[in-house]
């Protein structure tokens, strides 16, 4: 039996700006830490296609526990973004190779708050960004934060 990858991943090179994969879908990596195995959560931390990296969604959970950082927005905000620093990082990229980012929030009237944040990540390039709210986040998170970047 030859395992394909999923249909998406084909159509992926199709949405993605001219030059940025460059190496076949067919070589996708799904890269999970020993603390997302340890939680058996049902999804990879993030996806090497050729040479992006796709994170799966992060919360301003602790790392190793489903537990979330303490003290409100700001709070989750910081760890969510300090989640994906360390996910980029064990993973040959830095937050200064990301390219975008999509942040779904619990309460769209937090989002400024989620942006004094946000904007210390970044102090010198800005991804793309979107934002919007939920009904709900897994955990009962207060933000959510999915973001692409450069392998």
């Amino acid at each position: 039996m030859t395992l394909r990858p999923p249909r998406f991943l084909a159509a992926l090179t199709l949405l993605l700006p001219v030059g940025l994969v460059t190496a076949p879908v067919d070589a996708a990596e799904y890269l999970t830490s020993e603390q997302t195995e340890s939680l058996g959560l049902p999804f990879s931390d993030a996806v090497r296609a050729g040479d992006l990296l796709i994170l799966s969604g992060q919360l301003g959970n602790l790392p190793g526990s489903l537990q979330l950082a303490p003290g409100g927005i700001r709070a989750e905000a910081r760890q969510a973004l300090e989640n994906v620093k360390r996910i980029l990082e064990a993973n040959g990229s830095s937050m200064d190779k990301v390219v975008k980012c999509t942040v779904m929030m619990a309460d769209i009237a937090e989002w400024g708050a989620f942006n004094e944040v946000y904007v210390t990540y970044f102090p010198g390039h800005k991804p793309a960004r979107s934002a919007f709210a939920a009904s709900g986040l897994a955990a009962g998170g207060r933000v959510e934060l999915e973001c692409w970047a450069e392998a």
